[in-house]
């Protein structure tokens, strides 16, 4: 049968991308490693550069970057109207980079219209979307867009629909009380409100599929893609969705403002006020719950994503802390993305940098938006995620 040339050089390119698979739904049905790309600026070279570091795929995020309105595609997520002509074209460029190099990317949102990520936003958490319904179509309409207009592209193989979400903001559940019976309370609680990311999720995955009936679509869960959270996620009736949790416990030994050498790994460290021993054992406790729900509700583990995890390189420990995180989620063969390679506006998680300070002159050049020229180099930081990377994918 006859095709048109754009058409051809699609499926051509998608052939080159995903040389064993025949789509991109197939490429998550094995165990897949991958990085974060939440750069200020993409490059088709760093994509390049983090495949040859031996990632898999890339969790990429556009939120960042600097378009001709306030958010670059959506224009203004408080006025949402349509993707900007400008930014779409920049962000096919990109893509088409990125199939190029062969480096599949998982598009990721910071923010839709309603939740416009909290770091343009004043630093202050945007919640209409958790307060009036109305924002969910406009956030639907949003992700329904990018599914028709990147409809096919070789280079994605899946879109992250919201990252981090908080429906729990300023509903009385924190850190503090989440417990099960506190949490199933909530859940139970907050149907069919605006605080109930489910109902969100359906508007979304319907508006993606009424565009592309099989493009992969991630769902994280919520309170920032806690695991406990996944006691209030209702799987949606879709062989192509994928469902993240992230993972930074315990938050006061993996940040290095909080910790400033108090902490290490493995060790005791606080759990939002309780002193609690980590190590492997409590790493894999810590992320049992999201699997216990996946088990729970017959979900393979091809469909379950760890797609954030890490720690301050200047952390003590850090590179146990890495490799346990990793072995926790290999024991249960999920896939997994570090955070984050070569991030061009925070160094904290560059581990080619090994554990020293930052290096010197790094904001000044960062502000001037000029690249800061780092002194990457091999260290065991880096070495255990190269390492892990590379390891042959494990069959499912």
């Amino acid at each position: 049968m006859h095709r048109s040339l754009p058409i051809l050089l699609i499926a051509i390119a998608a052939s080159v991308l995903f040389p064993d698979h025949a789509s991109a739904d197939d490429f998550w049905s094995q165990t897949r490693r991958g990085t974060n790309s939440f750069n200020l600026t993409e490059t088709v070279e760093h994509l390049a550069a983090a495949k040859a570091f031996g990632a898999g795929f890339v969790r990429m995020t556009i939120d960042k970057w600097h378009g001709n309105s306030r958010d670059f595609l959506a224009g203004d997520m408080d006025h949402y109207d349509g993707l900007m002509p400008e930014d779409v074209a920049r962000l096919r460029t990109i893509l088409d980079g990125a199939a190029q190099v062969r480096m599949p990317g998982l598009l990721t949102a910071l923010g839709v219209p309603g939740d416009r990520w909290v770091q343009h936003n004043g630093n202050t958490q945007d919640d209409k979307l958790w307060r009036d319904k109305a924002w969910w179509d406009k956030a639907a309409r949003f992700w329904g867009d990018i599914a028709r207009t990147f409809k096919g592209h070789p280079a994605i193989v899946g879109y992250n629909v919201l990252n981090e979400p908080l429906p729990e903001w300023r509903t009385g559940l924190d850190d503090a009380n989440d417990t099960p019976a506190n949490r199933d309370a909530w859940c139970a609680r907050m149907k069919d409100t605006a605080h109930d990311l489910n109902g969100l999720y359906r508007k979304i995955v319907a508006a993606i599929r009424a565009e592309d009936a099989d493009v992969p679509i991630i769902l994280d869960l919520g309170f920032y893609a806690k695991p406990m959270a996944a006691r209030c996620l209702e799987p949606i009736d879709d062989p192509h969705v994928v469902y993240d949790v992230h993972m930074y416990e315990p938050y006061e030994y993996t940040t290095y403002d909080l910790n400033r050498g108090k902490w290490r790994y493995p060790g005791r460290a606080p759990y939002y006020g309780k002193m609690r021993d980590w190590n492997a054992e409590a790493l894999a406790a810590h992320l049992r719950p999201f699997i216990d729900w996946a088990d729970a509700h017959r979900i393979g583990h091809d469909r379950l994503l760890l797609g954030e995890f890490g720690c301050d390189r200047r952390v003590d420990g850090c590179a146990d802390y890495l490799r346990d995180v990793i072995a926790a989620a290999e024991a249960v063969r999920i896939h997994w993305a570090f955070y984050a390679f070569r991030e061009d506006g925070w160094d904290a998680m560059d581990y080619e940098l090994g554990s020293g300070p930052t290096p010197s002159g790094y904001w000044e050049s960062v502000n001037r938006s000029v690249d800061p020229n780092l002194p990457r180099h091999p260290n065991p930081l880096s070495q255990v995620l190269r390492d892990a990377l590379n390891r042959t994918s494990v069959a499912q």
